[in-house]
């Protein structure tokens, strides 16, 4: 049995670890419904775009635009891969990559290619590790994402796939769906899919102004940047919901190891006393 000495050295390490995780839990709970109020913010925005986007889609205007014509086959695919960019925040950025790393497997096997764009800073070390084909990266987005970050990277992909580098651009992220439940998600941006866009009730027709390419171009381009956008607050909102779950077990746990040590260096202790006792009575029966 260890010594007490050693026993209270263990104890007030796991107390000075359990006030970090308490700590961390706080400050990700704070994080959290800040994030959650901005994923819920930006959402009444790309519903009402993703309605003006399937009436487009389901229009007849004179320009078809490439994100809406769908390629015959598929030889390359366009990937952006949502993480977060520090740890300690439980299984959420495992999870993802193992999704996105399952799907690469079946496209190689399937003898098709890949381009990634990694946002978030351990999606882009795993992908390095992997040897993945890497366009563009995003990294140290902050709490708090801002679009002009954002622009550059998406930018590079949109452009490759209107320029035929890739036929088919997918997005993997962290769906949010409440404090103790996030999961991982692959969804279709390009090109637009009536399942993605659902279908209006009603059939709209359009005039264009100045013309049919300038007015599509913009607004799809707006459409798929609202949605990384929202993907990426989604993904900020599920880490922090993550994180501070995660950091509560570790308090819970670091709780758990502070009674046991305790009971231990008692009972260390109790042994010890009964020693000194027994001594003391052996050396007067002795005398």
């Amino acid at each position: 049995m260890p010594g007490s000495k050693e026993i209270r050295t263990k104890i007030k390490s796991v107390q000075n670890t359990r006030k970090i995780t308490k700590a961390m839990e706080m400050v990700a709970a704070s994080k959290m419904r800040k994030a959650q109020e901005r994923m819920r913010r930006s959402r009444p925005y790309g519903e009402k775009i993703r309605n003006v986007v399937a009436h487009i889609s389901h229009a007849n205007p004179e320009y078809p635009h490439p994100f809406l014509v769908e390629r015959d086959t598929v030889k390359r695919v366009g990937i952006i891969v949502i993480s977060t960019d520090k740890g300690l925040c439980g299984g959420l950025n495992t999870n993802v990559l193992r999704l996105a790393l399952t799907k690469m497997k079946e496209w190689e096997a399937e003898g098709e290619q890949f381009e990634v764009c990694c946002i978030g800073n351990k999606g882009l070390g795993f992908m390095q590790r992997l040897g993945a084909n890497i366009v563009s990266q995003v990294t140290a987005l902050g709490d708090v994402p801002h679009m002009e970050r954002l622009i550059g990277a998406m930018k590079i992909m949109l452009d490759n796939y209107t320029g035929d580098r890739f036929d088919r651009l997918m997005i993997f992220y962290t769906r949010f769906i409440n404090t103790m439940k996030q999961e991982p998600v692959m969804e279709q941006l390009l090109p637009l899919s009536g399942e993605r866009l659902g279908s209006p009730e009603g059939t709209w027709d359009y005039l264009y102004e100045p013309d049919a390419k300038s007015v599509l171009d913009q607004v799809l381009t707006r459409y798929i940047e609202a949605l990384i956008y929202q993907a990426v607050a989604e993904n900020l909102a599920s880490e922090q919901s993550a994180r501070m779950v995660a950091m509560k077990a570790a308090s819970d746990n670091a709780g758990n190891v502070i009674d046991e040590l305790t009971l231990i260096y008692n009972k260390s202790r109790q042994a010890a006393i009964t020693k000194e006792l027994s001594e003391i009575v052996g050396g007067a029966a002795a005398v």
